[in-house]
């Protein structure tokens, strides 16, 4: 095997990689496969220049070098909060009622995924492995063909494939998918939208798969792969016991006073069906009184894409709810309903798991939940909580010990919590090992590496135009 060489929107490796626990989840999974493999990480620095010069910065710290380039305004406002967070981003998390289809944000999507080929490609050796990240970057593939380069590309997609009758409203649907076909190996979070996926290929383009999720397509042979990003396990299981976690874990006991916690971690957008799950949690208090000041949701939710008028809009609205709840059933005493719009550490948020009676992650579409793997793995192990999980998130095939539920619908949640309430400590120890398990071996390094493995055994690609 060559060098790696990970290719994402964003790079955060050697900015984040401090020790302090505040790495991206995403980052610490990459970070571990670099550091073995030896490579670069490569994007967008997240700065914004006057204009695109393709100049790069390269940094190496902890063991990992990172090249980034700045991006025009124009380019962020086209590529990045245009086609990939307002037509690709909705479209994909199945809401056709956000998304915004805009020749603009097609161009500019375009042009920056051609000027990081453009960039790129020079740092590219023969032998090398190139592995991109997510769907900012679908085209790149291509991108890195039309310059000449024959190396193994994989690509992998953090988030959900959305069903054909979806994607089919997307203007370019065809070439979109197309695009996908430039790689050597395509990874999905789950099986569905690895079917998803094939369900276009078969109908769309005549494409059958075969017996090991292989694509015939002009000359080439495209693998399709299913490997759910896993939790860093070991490292996350020792910030666990680290002492800002206990002291964190301490703190949240004391707050409580007596009551049961259920949890909620959720970057504030659409598809984390937090709205569904205050009006589940309402469910639970109006139909059980008897859990009145027995019981209430800390629910965090850190702001991510502000400066996108629909993230304010669910903001505003989540705020309003949660303040009409509290006011119908909060005492002098208890509040039912914590709501936070900050951001945590690990260690700190490892505590706030641990305390927890209840872990609740009902996205109403999601891809890596990362979040419900680390509840899990904050529990004690003598005395676990309870995992409430969405079967619409992309760790439900995985974890299926949890109590699995339909996030949009506010009974079936709130009974949910309830058995997960009243609970017998044997059935959580049961059900704790098995989905502990499960995290364990499916870990981080698991993940990339099943990714690699399928991608260093590909052929390098005759450059034949898609």
């Amino acid at each position: 095997m060559g060098r790696l060489l990970i290719v994402s929107n964003r790079v955060q490796a050697a900015r984040l990689e401090d020790g302090s626990g505040n790495q991206g989840r995403l980052s610490v999974a990459l970070s571990a496969a670099l550091r073995e493999s030896g490579g670069i990480w490569f994007g967008w620095s997240g700065d914004i220049a006057e204009h695109f010069s393709g100049g790069m910065h390269f940094e190496k710290e902890n063991g990992i070098t990172t090249v980034t380039v700045d991006l025009e305004a124009r380019d962020v406002e086209e590529y990045y909060s245009g086609y990939a967070n307002c037509t690709l981003w909705p479209l994909f998390h199945y809401r056709l009622d956000l998304a915004r289809y805009d020749r603009m944000f097609a161009n500019g999507y375009e042009r920056v995924n051609e000027r990081f080929a453009q960039t790129l490609v020079p740092l590219i050796e023969e032998g090398d492995l190139v592995w991109v990240n997510d769907y900012h970057l679908i085209p790149l593939g291509d991108q890195i063909r039309r310059l000449g380069r024959s190396n193994r590309l994989g690509f992998f997609l953090h988030i959900p494939w959305p069903p054909m009758r979806l994607l089919l409203s997307l203007p370019s649907h065809r070439q979109l998918v197309e695009l996908l076909l430039a790689y050597d190996v395509v990874g999905f979070q789950a099986e569905d939208w690895l079917e998803s996926f094939h369900d276009y290929l078969r109908v769309q383009l005549g494409l059958e798969k075969d017996e090991k999720n292989q694509i015939a397509w002009n000359g080439r042979t495209i693998q399709l792969v299913v490997c759910p990003v896993g939790l860093d396990s070991e490292d996350f299981k020792t910030i666990v016991r680290s002492g800002a976690a206990k002291a964190a874990y301490h703190s949240m006991v004391q707050s409580r006073a007596d009551r049961s916690m259920i949890i909620g971690v959720d970057r504030l957008d659409h598809s984390k069906g937090v709205k569904e799950r205050f009006c589940a949690f309402e469910r639970l208090l109006a139909t059980y009184p008897r859990l009145h000041e027995q019981l209430f949701l800390l629910q965090i939710s850190p702001i991510a894409r502000d400066d996108l008028g629909h993230y304010r809009e669910i903001r505003s609205e989540l705020e309003a709810l949660s303040g009409r709840i509290n006011g119908a059933y909060a005492s002098p005493h208890w509040v039912p309903i914590r709501y936070v719009n900050q951001s945590y550490d690990r260690a700190t948020l490892a505590g706030m798991y641990r305390a927890a009676r209840v872990g609740l992650v009902t996205p109403l579409r999601d891809g890596m939940n990362i979040v419900a793997k680390e509840y899990v793995a904050a529990q004690d192990p003598d005395n676990p909580g309870v995992l409430v999980l969405s079967r619409f998130a992309g760790a439900a095939a995985q974890l299926d010990e949890a109590l699995l539920v339909n996030p949009y619908s506010s009974e079936e949640v709130s009974e949910a919590c309830l058995q997960a309430l009243s609970m017998s400590k044997s059935e959580r120890l049961r059900r704790w090992r098995l989905l502990n398990d499960v995290i364990e071996a499916q870990d981080t390094s698991w993940w990339w590496r099943t990714f690699i493995g399928f991608l260093d055994d590909a052929p390098e690609s005759p450059l034949v135009r898609s």
